[in-house]
């Protein structure tokens, strides 16, 4: 869809960004790469005009992908994406399917309060177990637990979501942060007050548009 759209206005149409971060570790380098590798090539060959990355060093590789496709060309403006099926509103609006799990949901607390962090510490691209994080991924994290606990959902366990449920996890995730981090650099940080604005836009009422508004406050 997002290619059928730009190409008919003759806008060019930007693949995914590749989040990953190179690795030291050359197995983990390989499996990264690969990893990046196979989303570019799909990426281009369905008429992505170019993509994003957030390391340089996943430049080469991409660059390879996408000149292989193009070759001489500067775009594929011309790939059209007609004889693809429609896809309505109500297709787009439809929840997401998928299971809610206690990991992934202690997942979210550590990366959203990891990424609040350094946010309010004034570093705004964080990388977080192995992939580079902005804004828009604490936003997820953090807008997904309120809507389960606003909704009443619960995970695949069957464990309602509730706030004391939330309080407790983050509780518990914080000494894993430190634990994960180290004493210096978890007492070094900003991780209590990171953490208490994660626990107050998660639990309250009505869902704050964005977690840098009251961020701002907290800013160093």
């Amino acid at each position: 869809l997002l290619i059928k759209t730009c190409h008919r206005r003759g806008a060019f149409a930007m693949g995914g960004m590749a989040a990953f971060i190179p690795s030291k570790d050359a197995r983990r380098n390989e499996w990264v790469l690969n990893k990046v590798r196979t989303d570019k090539e799909l990426e281009a060959k369905n008429g992505h005009d170019g993509t994003w990355i957030a390391h340089p060093g996943l430049a080469d590789t991409v660059l390879e992908v996408f000149d292989k496709v193009l070759g001489n060309r500067s775009n594929q403006l011309e790939v059209l994406r007609e004889e693809d099926a429609g896809i309505t509103a109500e297709q787009l609006l439809e929840p997401c399917s998928g299971e809610r799990t206690e990991e992934g949901m202690r997942a979210n607390i550590r990366v959203a309060v990891q990424y609040i962090e350094a946010w309010i510490s004034g570093n705004g691209c964080v990388p977080i177990y192995g992939l580079m994080e902005d804004a828009a991924t604490a936003e997820i994290s953090r807008t997904s637990i309120w809507q389960w606990i606003h909704h009443g959902k619960t995970l695949s366990d069957g464990q309602l979501v509730t706030k004391p449920m939330f309080r407790r996890m983050l509780n518990e995730e914080m000494l894993v942060i430190q634990q994960e981090l180290g004493e210096q650099r978890f007492s070094a940080g900003r991780f209590t007050q990171a953490a208490a604005l994660m626990e107050k836009i998660t639990t309250q009422d009505e869902l704050i548009d964005f977690l840098t508004l009251p961020g701002y406050q907290l800013l160093a």
